[in-house]
């Protein structure tokens, strides 16, 4: 196993928005990649309002996923405009909802527009953690993954924080963590920056996290390393990703994040993560197919 140290993959960008490709060395150990799982990720995925379900984005991002694939993330913003049940039974259900037992949940502000997410509990059920309360982790190949909901209370002193604490600590043998959740702290879309996680996102950098997932700006970016504050850190930064490209209408990037390394607003896709023993691959695929527009691996902290 591979400890104390943060490494990166080759990373491949062919991005619109432009952003550099930054050289890296790459992960040679084999030995690494032994029983690797793969899972892949998106959110702000179903908007049917304008065409069919099977001609939606959310049907053109659902085409990438692979039986192989053993989870499916959904960051939040499942389905538009409102997140009422008949949403989902009537968009999300034809298209990522195909992917049943394997749909590992998180929710957004607008499945929040249904008072209480009442439709996004409704259909996903005990997928979406217990309780009601939209926060949850789970163990996959040799990695912790936590589900938090950022429409809800996190800051310090919060029920969802001081389980975070807790989680996190009966965790604390795992290897990796994964984390996702709908609102970015930083970001180069047009939302912007959003200070609502930064007491959790403060937490999980202290926990020595490794990997974030976000969503909410319909674009896909990727960020460097960094702390709770959002500056440098190669040593034990969390690496995040924006993945607002699950099927709603893309956005346009506003001006870059200093951490921003790959941005595309030109297509919706799906990240997908091969996680091994302490190491990781990303790549970001756009749907029609074609070949990954951002790709790089990378290391563990603990």
């Amino acid at each position: 196993m591979v400890r104390g140290r943060l490494l990166l993959g080759a990373a491949v960008v062919a991005l619109a928005g432009c952003s550099a490709v930054v050289p890296v060395p790459p992960l040679e150990d084999a030995r690494l990649w032994t029983n690797p799982v793969t899972i892949v990720a998106a959110g702000d995925i179903a908007d049917c309002r304008h065409v069919a379900p099977e001609f939606s984005g959310a049907a053109r991002t659902a085409a990438l996923v692979a039986a192989t694939d053993v989870a499916v993330l959904t960051i939040g913003d499942n389905t538009y405009p409102v997140g009422a049940y008949g949403e989902f039974a009537d968009c999300f259900e034809p298209t990522w909802g195909r992917f049943g037992s394997r749909l590992r949940p998180s929710p957004g502000n607008h499945d929040y527009q249904t008072p209480g997410a009442a439709g996004y509990y409704a259909y996903f059920g005990e997928r979406a953690g217990p309780g009601k309360r939209g926060f949850y982790s789970f163990d996959i190949g040799g990695w912790h993954v936590v589900s938090m909901n950022s429409a809800v209370d996190a800051k310090m002193g919060s029920v969802q924080y001081r389980w975070l604490l807790e989680d996190l600590e009966s965790s604390s043998k795992t290897l990796c963590t994964l984390v996702f959740w709908h609102h970015p702290v930083f970001s180069s879309g047009p939302h912007g920056n959003d200070p609502r996680m930064r007491d959790a996102l403060a937490a999980l950098h202290a926990a020595g996290a490794d990997v974030l997932l976000v969503g909410h700006d319909h674009v896909y970016e990727r960020l460097a390393p960094h702390d709770a504050a959002g500056e440098p850190d190669t040593a034990r930064g969390i690496r995040s990703f924006t993945v607002g490209t699950g099927g709603a209408p893309l956005y346009e990037f506003k001006a870059p994040h200093p951490r921003s390394e790959a941005r595309d607003a030109s297509t919706h896709g799906i990240l997908r993560l091969v996680l091994g023993e302490g190491v990781y691959r990303w790549d970001f695929l756009p749907s029609g197919g074609g070949p990954s527009r951002d790709r790089g691996q990378g290391v563990c902290h603990r």
